[in-house]
């Protein structure tokens, strides 16, 4: 199972154009970021590593830094490592050793590909992206973006809740709800005093933005000339229909965000020791893979005690306990002539989605280059893939033909296709 962070509604806003292989990070920012440094509090045994993909893309790439070593000259590097060490400390505090309950070594790895605006879990092992350098900068200069990565492979390890539909979009919360944990714990903040933001501090000076996502008011995190409006919903009354991000996962997982930090206040105190308590106690009462809202609330009051009134408020509140079915628009079918690709990308941290083109019937470089790939792939019989958290998925779509395929299924040449009509 693969864990993205950046969705495909903020992808969809940005040109690979803009993307450049020198990061630049406000100092001030870096600053902040620093701070967190050593804070992080809590203790565990487990054993960890960090690596660097020198801008490859090679896992897990060379050993740079591990468990019980001073900080290295690389400044991501030592970010990921406080990231690893706070989500590995505040799971052991929750009784949990490493991300699999039995003390497994976490592997990670930094600088991976070039100008590489994500961060995923694939499964085996954490990686982070550098960012475009325009947009985005390193993944692993918010710690609660490590902390969420980290929840995806506790995931994993418990309930393997399916990434799609609302099972995926809890999968998204879940991460979101316990990378927030990781933060307000290395910031010494009660539930009171944290800001809730997911990702704060990842987009560079000039984005109308303070995070990629907001916990607290759903939607709100940015606004911004070329990334667009938050797309978050915090209500089942906005619930969106989609096929796009696997149901909408990082759009919908907004609700039980909400539904986690009114919780959380309702309770008071530090967040991982109230709501946090709760939210895991129910992620490890034997849920099913497709558990959705509703089953998932149920086991979150059931697993609250006597904080239970509060936790059933929380999640009446965003209307999933009492609550009319999903509403929202259902999507609208997309018409597509028979003399052109069309791809799109969607998923990944952010949840964004782009789109492009290839017109099929010019004698354009392109056109020809797409026609010959064309030729070579029987799109009806392309390997799909599982769908797997925060990683990328691609729809091609020649006519009325269509089929999506995982990031980790892309076959070389439909990588070059997506890249034709992607730019």
């Amino acid at each position: 199972m693969t864990c993205t962070f950046i969705p495909p509604f903020l992808l969809e806003r940005i040109s690979s154009t803009e993307s450049s292989r020198t990061l630049s990070i406000d100092a001030s920012l870096r600053s902040a970021r620093q701070g967190v440094t050593g804070t992080v509090p809590g203790t565990t045994s487990a054993a960890w590593e960090v690596h660097t993909a020198a801008n490859g893309s090679i896992l897990p790439g060379a050993l740079v830094r591990t468990a019980g070593e001073p900080p290295v000259g690389d400044e991501t590097v030592n970010q990921e490592a406080d990231g690893i060490v706070g989500s590995l400390s505040l799971f052991h505090d929750l009784g949990r050793s490493s991300y699999d309950g039995k003390g497994a070594a976490v592997v990670s790895t930094v600088h991976y590909e070039e100008n590489y605006d994500n961060a995923f879990w694939d499964g085996k092992q954490l990686v982070f992206g550098d960012g475009d350098g325009k947009i985005f900068g390193s993944f692993t200069k918010p710690i609660d973006v490590t902390g969420h990565e980290f929840t995806h492979a506790v995931t994993q390890f418990t309930a393997n809740l399916t990434y799609s539909g609302q099972s995926g979009a809890l999968n998204e919360s879940i991460s979101d709800c316990f990378g927030s944990c990781v933060k307000q714990r290395a910031l010494g903040q009660t539930a009171a005093e944290a800001d809730w933001l997911i990702g704060e501090g990842i987009f560079l000076p000039g984005v109308h933005g303070v995070a990629l996502r907001s916990m607290k008011a759903p939607g709100t995190a940015y606004d911004d000339p070329q990334l667009g409006r938050d797309p978050q919903v915090g209500s089942m009354s906005a619930y969106v229909q989609t096929t796009e991000d696997n149901g909408g996962v990082h759009i919908n997982s907004g609700i039980p965000n909400r539904a986690f930090y009114l919780a959380a206040v309702a309770i008071g105190g530090d967040t991982w020791s109230g709501a946090g308590r709760v939210w895991y106690a129910a992620l490890t009462s034997g849920l099913s893979p497709s558990t959705d809202f509703a089953g998932f609330a149920a086991a979150c009051v059931a697993a609250a005690g006597p904080d239970a009134s509060a936790v059933r408020s929380a999640w009446e509140e965003v209307g999933v306990l009492g609550a009319a079915p999903a509403g929202g628009a259902a999507p609208g079918s997309v018409g597509a002539a028979p003399a052109r690709l069309e791809v799109t990308r969607s998923g990944g941290f952010a949840g964004a989605s782009t789109s492009g083109s290839v017109p099929l019937d010019t004698d354009d470089d392109r056109a020809i280059e797409a026609r010959t790939l064309l030729a070579q792939i029987d799109l009806a019989a392309v390997a799909t893939g599982t769908p797997q958290p925060d990683r990328y998925v691609y729809e091609f779509r020649t006519g009325e033909q269509v089929v999506q395929v995982q990031e980790i299924a892309l076959t070389p040449e439909l990588r070059r296709l997506a890249d034709l009509a992607l730019g």
